[in-house]
C-alpha cells in the first residue's frame, strides 16, 4: 500500500527553504513522516512540485520514490500524483509536515480503516490539541461528540480519487498528531516533542 507524502510547499513564513527539508533535531522533517510509513509497512511515496526541486534531490538520494505534480494546489496535486501512480487501491495520503507522527498512530489509522469497510478515512484530533494552523484559525468540526481539527492523514481509493468517497472520521488524542509545522513557535513545539520523545 502507498503512503502519498505530500510535499509540495515552500514553507515561505517559516523562511528557513524548502519546507519539506527543514531541519528538527538535526533531521528533516519529510524524514520523519516516510520513516514511520516505511516502519509501519507502507511504502513511501513523495508528491514533489516545482517549488520543492532540493526535495527531489533528497528523494533521490535516500531512494525514496518521487512524483512530480504542477504545484497548482493540495487537492490538484494529489490527484495528479494518484494518477502518476496508477494506483487502483487504497493508499494513504499525508501531508509532510507532521513530524511527530508514529508508527503506532499509523497503524491504527490503517487497522480502523480496515475494520470499516468505507471507501475512505479521515484521521482527526480534539480541537483542544491544536495551538496553530496555517497562521488562522484551523477548520473544526464535530467528531464523536468532540470538536476537532483534521490531521493531514487520510487514506483514499485511488480508483475513486475524483470522487466522493464515504469516509470513515478517526478521532485520535495524539498530541504529536497535532503539531502541524507551518510558523517558528510550531517548529518549536515539535522539537521539544520529539526530544521529550528520544
Amino acid at each position: 500500500m502507498h503512503a502519498l507524502i505530500m510535499a509540495g510547499g515552500t514553507g515561505s513564513r517559516l523562511n528557513q527553504g524548502e519546507k519539506p527539508l527543514i531541519s528538527i533535531c538535526g533531521r528533516p522533517m519529510i524524514a520523519y513522516v516516510t520513516d514511520a510509513f516505511s516502519a509501519a509497512g507502507f511504502e513511501p511515496v513523495v508528491a514533489a512540485s516545482p517549488k520543492t526541486p532540493m526535495t527531489m534531490n533528497w528523494c533521490r538520494a535516500h531512494g525514496i520514490v518521487f512524483c512530480k505534480t504542477d504545484g497548482w494546489g493540495y487537492v490538484e496535486d494529489m490527484i495528479s500524483a494518484v494518477k502518476t501512480l496508477d494506483d487502483q487501491h487504497p493508499l494513504f495520503v499525508c501531508v509532510s509536515d507532521i513530524p511527530c507522527i508514529t508508527t503506532e498512530i499509523i497503524c491504527r489509522i490503517a487497522d480502523s480503516y480496515h475494520i470499516s469497510g468505507k471507501d475512505a478515512c479521515s484521521a482527526w484530533v480534539p480541537a483542544g490539541l491544536v495551538h496553530a494552523c496555517r497562521g488562522g484559525m484551523p477548520y473544526r468540526e464535530q467528531v464523536h461528540g468532540v470538536e476537532a481539527c483534521p490531521a493531514g492523514v487520510n487514506i483514499l481509493r485511488g480508483d475513486l480519487i475524483e470522487q466522493p468517497q464515504e469516509e470513515l472520521q478517526v478521532l485520535l488524542n495524539e498530541p504529536g498528531l497535532a503539531l502541524n509545522v507551518n510558523t517558528p513557535a510550531d517548529l518549536a513545539r515539535a522539537e521539544d516533542f520529539l526530544k521529550r520523545l528520544s
